[in-house]
């Protein structure tokens, strides 16, 4: 009774000017800048990444999207121990936008790159074992080397596992 009173008491009270609504943030801006293979192994190999992980992957790929949350889990839970996340997108020019939303409903705040080129090449000089199909992952130690290829959606426990043998390896002193 005493919070319908109070509520009732209310009702008479003038109202004071309506604030008007927050209009909604703007959508962070993510970063996709054309990258041939020869640009990607520079970004492979620059400093600071003990291991790097490279998906290749689109927006109209269904397995590239179920697998994405799990590629950022990993990057945040192996970012301090030097994982690099290296993301390139296959889209076409003209789903960049699309592409940009996807990843900012993913959480990406780095620069993510876009295939530039032909599609043969490209599979050829990331892995000859590759068909083509998406998404596709391979992880590299800090010097640029391959360490492992799939093709597919891989499962999470598989990257951490890869992952955490890769970043042991490269704790190991050189033979």
């Amino acid at each position: 009774a005493a919070l319908a009173l109070a509520l009732l008491a209310g009702c008479g009270a003038p109202r004071e000017a309506a604030m008007p609504a927050a209009e909604p943030e703007p959508a962070p801006t993510v970063e996709i800048e054309p990258a041939t293979i020869d640009e990607l192994r520079h970004v492979v190999v620059a400093g600071g990444a003990r291991v790097v992980l490279l998906n290749v992957w689109a927006t109209w790929c269904v397995p590239c999207r179920e697998e994405f949350p799990d590629l950022m889990r990993l990057r945040r839970e192996y970012r301090e121990r030097g994982l690099r996340l290296v993301l390139i997108s296959t889209d076409i020019d003209s789903q960049i936008p699309a592409a940009r939303r996807f990843l900012a409903e993913q959480g990406v705040d780095f620069l993510t790159y876009l295939k530039q080129d032909a599609d043969m090449p490209f599979i050829d000089s990331l892995d000859a074992r590759w068909s083509g199909a998406l998404p596709a992952t391979l992880l590299y130690d800090g010097a640029g080397r391959q360490l492992w290829f799939h093709e597919g959606r891989t499962a999470y426990d598989t990257l951490k596992t890869r992952i955490e043998a890769a970043l042991v390896a490269a704790s190991e002193p050189a033979p």
